[in-house]
């Protein structure tokens, strides 16, 4: 496993439930609505991990993304 992953923020998709602030906050901050932004360069140290992936989990609208998972993209109705 490397010592680092790298996560992705999509804030067309995000809704602002706020999870990912309250699971790791030194990585998504919220604005004046709720919505969520990537703190950094989306870099995260092993040390962090746990708490990137609590925050990629609970969101309720997969907004929250890593370099890691398969990423499927729908083209034409069909996943690819």
């Amino acid at each position: 496993m490397s010592e680092h992953i790298r996560i992705r923020l999509d804030r067309t998709v995000c809704d602002g439930f706020g999870a990912c602030a309250r699971h790791a906050p030194g990585y998504f901050s919220l604005d004046d609505w709720g919505y969520a932004s990537l703190i950094g360069n989306g870099v995260v140290p092993e040390c962090a991990r746990d708490a990137v992936r609590r925050a990629l989990f609970d969101c309720p609208v997969h907004a929250i993304v890593d370099d890691e998972s398969p990423v499927f993209e729908a083209r034409w109705g069909y996943a690819q």
